[in-house]
């Protein structure tokens, strides 16, 4: 990678240049996996059509319409799909039968032939009856039976028949058995309209066989393309982080309401204007978004997104439990992708020689991290940090912009400095970790309104000392150096209540945080207090209690406090 690209990544941004250096890093290590699952399955016994049969239909389709196999290649259910292959072949993951599994290379084949509209005829796995098409969508046999069966697909001029194939018979031809269709997928569907259709979704011989498009999200006027599509995938077994799961297609209204904050989110993360600093995403960098835990748009979902995920086998992809937030939607969007460039940064370099020890402090977690995903929260979050620092100029949300810009800049500095003192990072690595240093450190000489300031810190108190408390054991903690952290035999995940909950300064206070986060910390060490009365070891009410101490009387006692809450439990 040329120097002055690294350099730009490691600002956490990146050019349109830097950005598509990572994909041509991303295209090579998927065609090498392709390559080398295809060197593993040839001793593989299948009942299918044999692989190098389905090789060869890619092959030949490839050689056809090169750029729209390789797209297809590059989609990210398709990196997931490799990877966990591989995995399973090296018996480092489980899954159904491993003939099934590998014979998803037939289900590629036919939807590059699709693609291209070249001629094939494959028996391919089948999944609950269903053939799933990368990128396309899936077709449906309606009387098939359940688990893993096989099928025959036959492939021309862009028509797909899929038919019930049984060992030692004729294909059935039974009604319900067969389905021919054009695969396509479609845009989600617009606001809801009584008496209309979800476009795409068809059983042309009334069989109860069907056609179930992909459905894509669109965008216009908000990238250098003008406009765009980016799958919406409810559908495709390899969606998820790593073992296969079930379709859990979309209802209407909810694949509405998906458009409509993706758009709104898309117009956010570019409207404050061109650039290629950290918070600022083209929407067209995204691979596909995977909704998560719920098809319906009832009941409503929370404000800020509770789940979102991301894998380093299938960039570009983001697996997201929706908001009630395009705000809050466009800050996970940059959020995710942010850990996509990283990945794909450490399929180029070893960035670090982590020995995967979970011993680090990461302010955004519950738990103790090891390096990797220390370097990957520190990214992430300069990312973010960067989005809400765009904010700072919209009226509408400045407050919370402040508020979250001054956390994430703070937190993001503590973690780069763990970084930068572990001794574990390359040559690479250090080099990446300094530029995000000078990035934050440019930031934190910006102004941000005081409250907001004064709540951010507050908050980065509040969750280093109840991580502190619910983590870290006191025993013989005095026998142990500050990289030798002791941890408590009894931990487990807790809710981090006070990150979001801070954002707002509150107008009327009530409860022992409220008046804490309004800068009233006298009565809200009272009402601590009256909480520990009932539960003195309570790590929400006694970190509440340290941080209201703290601000009352700062010193060398309250510094100490917060340097080692464990030390404050009842029992110590």
């Amino acid at each position: 990678m040329p120097g002055h690209l690294f350099a730009e990544l490691a600002t956490g941004g990146g050019s349109s240049e830097a950005l598509a250096f990572l994909d041509r890093g991303e295209r090579v290590r998927r065609l090498l996996l392709l390559r080398t699952l295809h060197a593993s399955l040839e001793s593989l016994p299948t009942p299918l059509t044999p692989h190098s049969e389905a090789w060869r239909v890619l092959w030949d389709a490839a050689g056809r319409t090169p750029e729209a196999v390789e797209e297809l290649i590059l989609a990210p259910q398709v990196g997931s799909w490799l990877a966990h292959v591989l995995r399973r072949i090296h018996g480092a993951s489980e899954g159904p039968p491993l003939w099934a599994e590998a014979g998803r290379l037939g289900a590629l084949a036919v939807a590059a032939a699709l693609r291209a509209r070249t001629e094939a005829d494959l028996l391919v796995p089948l999944t609950d009856g269903a053939l799933h098409l990368p990128g396309l969508g899936m077709a449906q046999l309606a009387r098939t039976g359940g688990g893993v069966t096989i099928g025959r697909a036959r492939t021309s001029d862009g028509e797909l028949t899929l038919t019930l194939h049984e060992a030692g018979a004729a294909d059935v031809s039974r009604p319900g058995t067969s389905l021919t269709c054009r695969p396509s997928a479609v845009p989600a569907p617009g606001q809801s309209v009584p008496g209309e259709r979800d476009p795409g979704e068809s059983d042309p011989a009334g069989s109860g066989s069907r056609w179930v498009p992909l459905r894509t999200l669109t965008y216009s006027g908000t990238s250098d393309a003008g406009s765009g599509a980016v799958p919406l995938d409810d559908l495709d077994p390899y969606r998820d982080l790593d073992e296969p799961i079930a379709p859990a297609r979309l209802d209407r209204d909810e694949a509405a309401v998906w458009q409509e904050m993706f758009e709104e989110a898309a117009g956010l993360v570019t409207g404050a204007g061109r650039g290629s600093g950290p918070g600022r995403l083209d929407p067209a960098v995204i691979r596909a978004v995977v909704p998560w835990g719920r098809t319906s748009s009832t009941p409503p979902p929370p404000p800020d997104v509770r789940v979102s995920a991301t894998s380093g086998d299938s960039y570009g992809a983001m697996v997201i439990a929706r908001p009630s937030s395009s705000l809050a939607l466009a800050e996970a969007f940059v959020h995710e992708f942010q850990h996509s460039k990283l990945a794909a940064l450490l399929h180029l370099f070893p960035l670090l020689d982590d020995d995967r020890e979970e011993r680090y402090y990461a302010p955004w977690r519950a738990d103790p991290r090891h390096l990797t995903g220390l370097l990957h929260g520190a990214y992430a979050f300069i990312g973010v940090a960067g989005f809400w620092r765009e904010r700072l100029i919209d009226p509408e949300h400045a407050e919370t912009a402040a508020y979250h810009f001054a956390l994430r800049r703070l937190q993001g500095r503590l973690v780069v400095r763990t970084l930068l003192g572990s001794g574990r990072l390359t040559v690479e690595g250090r080099e990446l970790v300094a530029g995000l240093a000078r990035t934050l450190d440019g930031w934190l000489r910006e102004p941000v309104d005081r409250s907001a300031l004064d709540r951010a810190r507050t908050a980065a108190a509040l969750h280093r000392t109840e991580w502190r408390l619910r983590n870290v054991s006191p025993e013989s903690l005095a026998a142990h150096d500050r990289t030798d952290v002791p941890f408590r035999a009894d931990r487990e995940s807790w809710p981090d209540v006070r990150t979001y909950a801070f954002a707002d300064r509150p107008s009327a206070p009530c409860t022992a945080d409220e008046h804490l986060a309004a800068g009233n910390p006298a009565t809200a060490l009272a009402r601590y207090a009256d909480a520990l009365a009932t539960d003195p070891a309570e790590p929400h009410a006694l970190s509440g209690w340290i941080v209201a101490r703290a601000a009352i009387a700062p010193g060398r006692t309250s510094r100490r406090m917060l340097a080692r809450p464990e030390l404050m439990q009842p029992q110590h």
